[in-house]
């Protein structure tokens, strides 16, 4: 708020804290379904009621949230201005591959919730943004952990390599001492620094000059691979 943004945190269906049956109402919703659906008619009410400029929103999130910003950048492609992705996967069926046999109980409840993308090579296609990369008009930054136990670097990889290939602007930033999330001080500041400065330019919204920060250990993986990262910061 204090850089002016109004900020909308939606609790969509298979939210907990609900109950159960909210919960169940997110099953089989991913990208295409129900809880997608939710985000997209909570920043169209955002919009009716004049809270939000249609023409300067950005969706943002960690985790599932970093999916459903990938999501909307694939799936509703004219809705966002621009959106920040932290530790989300973009193919869900890599997602799953990657969970280690002792957590086998985690994946199987996760086909439950997410849908068979194991024996439903068109399921996971249609709900994996990384298949539709080709839709996204709005530039994205990502943040992503190397150690990421949950949801692997390959994950931001994949899709940040893929929209350097096809010209659609992307900042990937990779901190190689963190996992799921960002838990030291000096990277926290560094990565909300880069958003601040990534939101400033796409909705024009204050920013503070960037510093860098002693101690973060920031990683451009599009720069060293030769990719055409736009600007840090």
């Amino acid at each position: 708020a204090n850089r002016g943004y109004a900020t909308l945190q939606v609790n969509f269906r298979g939210s907990t804290g609900y109950g159960k049956t909210f919960l169940h109402k997110g099953d089989k919703q991913w990208g295409v379904g129900d809880m997608q659906h939710d985000l997209t008619d909570s920043v169209e009410w955002a919009i009716r009621e004049g809270i939000a400029d249609k023409d300067n929103i950005c969706i943002k999130g960690g985790s599932y949230g970093g999916y459903a910003c990938l999501a909307g950048l694939t799936f509703t492609p004219d809705l966002y201005k621009c959106g920040v992705d932290i530790v989300g996967p973009s193919n869900i069926k890599t997602l799953l591959d990657s969970i280690p046999d002792y957590w086998a109980p985690l994946r199987n409840g996760m086909l439950l919730k997410i849908g068979d993308v194991d024996g439903d090579e068109e399921f996971n296609k249609k709900i994996s943004p990384l298949y539709h990369v080709d839709k996204i008009k709005a530039p994205l930054l990502i943040g992503q952990g190397a150690n990421d136990p949950r949801v692997k670097q390959g994950e931001a990889d994949q899709i940040a390599f893929s929209m350097t290939e096809k010209g659609i602007p992307v900042e990937y930033v990779l901190y190689p001492d963190e996992g799921h999330g960002f838990a030291r001080p000096e990277n926290r500041i560094d990565f909300n620094g880069r958003v601040e400065h990534f939101l400033a330019k796409h909705l024009g919204g204050r920013a503070e000059e960037f510093v860098e920060v002693e101690g973060a250990t920031a990683r451009f993986p599009l720069l060293e691979k030769g990719g055409n990262q736009a600007e840090e910061a």
